[in-house]
This record gives C-alpha cells, structure tokens and sequence, in this order.
C-alpha cells in the first residue's frame, strides 16, 4: 500500500430561523430565498470526515456511519468534481506545490455523525459542509468553498462558518452570487443559549428534497413567503442579533417557523413534519412566555418533528425542569440532558397550572444543551482519522 494523504475534519449542524424553502435551480441548488441561521457548537453537535488519497486505490469510495454508501449520487459527484478542478486550476495556473499526479488519486471517505441522521437535524448540512472543507485541505484548495458545499445539500453552505450565517439567494443564473456569509460571530452573544428537543430519531417520512419540490409547484403561500416576506425578515432578523435584541429575535424565529410549516400544510399533497409532541412544545412556549408577560423562549421546528429552542443562560435551568415536568423521561437509565450542564431547580405550582398541559410521559427523548459554536475544524491527532493505514474504516467507525 503507498503512503496515504489523509486529513480529518469536523463540521458543525446549523438551525436556520429564517427559513430556506424551494428551489429556483434543482441540480445548482438555488434558492428562492435568503436565509439566516445559528451554527451549533460542535462539542455537542457535529460531523467527523476523513479524505484519504493514494495511488493504490483503485475507485473513490464513501462510508457513512459505518456503512458503505454508493459514491455515483449526483450530489457528492458534484462536490468531488468542483474541489478537483479548482486543485487543477490552481496547479494550471502555475502552483508548483500541488502534484499533478495526486490530483488523479482516488479519494476513500469515511464520515460519522455523533447525532441522529435524517430526523430534522440537519445532519446533510454538517455531512456535506464538512466533505468539502475537507476535500479542499487534501487536493489543497483555497478560497470560497461555500458555493460547493451548496451543491451537496443547500443548507451546508451556512455550516462553512460559525456563530451567525445568512445565505445570500443571489440572482446570477450559475449560481456564483448564491453564497453563504457570517453576520456575527460565535462570541458575538455569549448567553445565547440553545435546546435541541429530540422528539423522534426516526428518519422523515418525506425528504426536504422532495417536499420542497412539490411545495414550488403547489403552493401560492410559499411564492408569497419567497418575494414578500422573507427579505424583510432578513433586514430584521440581522439587525436583531447585531442588538442582542433576544425578544425580537424570538418573535421572528417562531413566526418564521410556523410559516414554513404552513407553506408545508400549503402544499399539496400537504406535508406535516410536525407531530402531537411538536404541537404541544409550541403551547408550552407560549404559555411560559404568557405566565411571564415577556418573550424568555422561542421555537423553531425544521424538516422534522424535533424543536429547537432559543433561550438566554438565565432561564436555562427552569425551562429544562418545565419540559421535564411535563414530557416525563423514562426513569431507567439514559441521560435527559446531554452536552452543556444545567443546574436543577424546583418548579412553582403556579407556573405548573399556568402551563396546564396533561403530560406526555416519554413525549421527548432527551435534550441537547448547546450554544453557538465555530465553523469547520481541522483535527491535528492522528489518531482520530476514521480510515485506518489501509485506506478502510477503522472498526470503531
């Protein structure tokens, strides 16, 4: 076996609160809207790759979550074939340092998830972010990557940056303008806080991608949404967080999030992502905020039935115990809430009969506790590549 050039890095899950919905190019992924989202923070969240190139392979091959994948999909051809050409324009136009042979290698991908895959968790934002931020450190490209990881999954190109991320819709027909650009950094609001509700692990009945094709081709609310709407949205949500103006933020997260499950409903066939538990966590939020006359938490719900909530530090500790009074866990075993510690406290009677809902006894699974985090990281230990001496998944991956 020749020796392997082999890099390893992670990427990190994002949750838009301006919503990207439909769009206007299939194969280009362009979208009919900007957007803006909050990048997670990879110490709770996130996607591990590793690239290996050598001459002995023999055909470029992927693995995902421990199971061989089938590399020909459209999209991680296009990501291979777009970081492979900026690596021969870069060695055409007189870069030396790169070997011209290396660029005909083949590539071995071995790429895990340390969250549920395909449940509403943006798991193909993080898995194509960090494809390509990863590709581009083996075959040593530079420059804007974002554009590329666009093409793999349309919400990976906000996953190339950390803390705050809008996705400029563009207009240009190839797409070039359609790029992802950091409003904010991740230590731009340090007690934002976020929850993630895991409702379901289970995988989408129906995928973004099909959904959001029927939703351009059926829906007169989401046209509406795309031109009237969200570039408003955009301007207000910005200047929200440039603020740390938390009840605008809210405000605006939750209205956009019930409008995009209503393009959904709007749809037709209509698509319901979300379930009894979502429901029920959107009436706990609005009767918490109700019982406190002010806006302390907000939802947003993606492609799936998990809720993600944004809070500030402070109301971190109560919110928690209210979502445990009233989605009791399972009392045997199994943590309830993973990532960033929370401090128990005892919940008032009155704040109980003010929230009045019956509880779901096992309604959640468990909570993530995280905050917002950084962009694509490079692992320096060798001993954390998931591909082994000879090019194959080590067995714990």
């Amino acid at each position: 076996m020749d020796k392997l050039n082999v890099v390893t890095c992670t990427a990190p899950v994002n949750i838009a609160v301006i919503k990207y919905w439909g769009k206007r190019h299939e194969e280009l992924i362009l979208p009919i809207n900007s957007s803006l989202s909050v990048t997670l923070h990879q110490d709770q969240l996130k996607t591990t790759t590793t690239v290996a190139t050598s001459r002995s392979f023999l055909e470029d091959r992927i693995w995902l979550n421990g199971k061989e994948e089938d590399i020909s999909h459209p999209r991680l051809q296009s990501c291979l074939r777009e970081i492979r050409r900026l690596a021969r324009k870069r060695r055409n136009d007189g870069d030396r340092s790169l070997d011209s042979t290396s660029l005909s290698h083949k590539v071995h991908i071995c790429s895990v998830n340390n969250f549920p895959t395909a449940a509403g968790l943006a798991s193909s934002a993080a898995g194509f972010a960090c494809l390509v931020y990863t590709l581009a450190r083996v075959f040593d490209v530079e420059g804007e990557l974002s554009g590329i990881a666009r093409q793999g999954s349309g919400s990976a190109c906000r996953s190339l940056y950390g803390g705050f991320v809008q996705w400029i819709m563009g207009q240009q027909e190839d797409g070039r303008d359609s790029l992802a650009q950091q409003v904010e950094q991740e230590t731009h609001w340090p007690d934002l806080r976020i929850l993630v509700l895991v409702a379901s692990a289970d995988k989408k009945t129906v995928g973004s991608t099909s959904g959001m094709q029927t939703s351009v081709k059926t829906s007169c609310l989401l046209k509406h949404r795309a031109e009237s709407v969200v570039p408003e949205r955009m301007v207000e949500m910005t200047e929200a967080i440039r603020r740390k103006d938390f009840a605008a933020f809210a405000e605006l997260t939750m209205k956009d999030s019930n409008q995009f499950h209503a393009t959904c409903l709007d749809t037709y066939p209509p698509i319901f992502y979300l379930n009894s538990v979502s429901q029920k966590v959107i009436s706990l939020v609005h009767q918490y905020n109700r019982h406190y006359g002010e806006t302390r938490v907000c939802y947003t719900f993606d492609a799936g039935p998990n809720a993600v909530i944004f809070t500030l530090q402070q109301h971190v500790p109560e919110f928690v115990q209210v979502v445990q009074n009233f989605f009791p866990p399972e009392t045997n075993g199994g943590q309830f809430v993973k990532g960033l510690p929370v401090d128990h406290v005892a919940l008032s009677e009155e704040l109980k009969k003010a929230i009045g809902l019956e509880p779901t006894p096992k309604g959640i699974s468990y909570i993530i506790s995280t905050k917002a985090g950084p962009g694509p990281q490079v692992v320096e230990n060798a001993a954390q590549h998931l591909l082994g001496s000879d090019g194959l998944p080590k067995k714990s991956a």
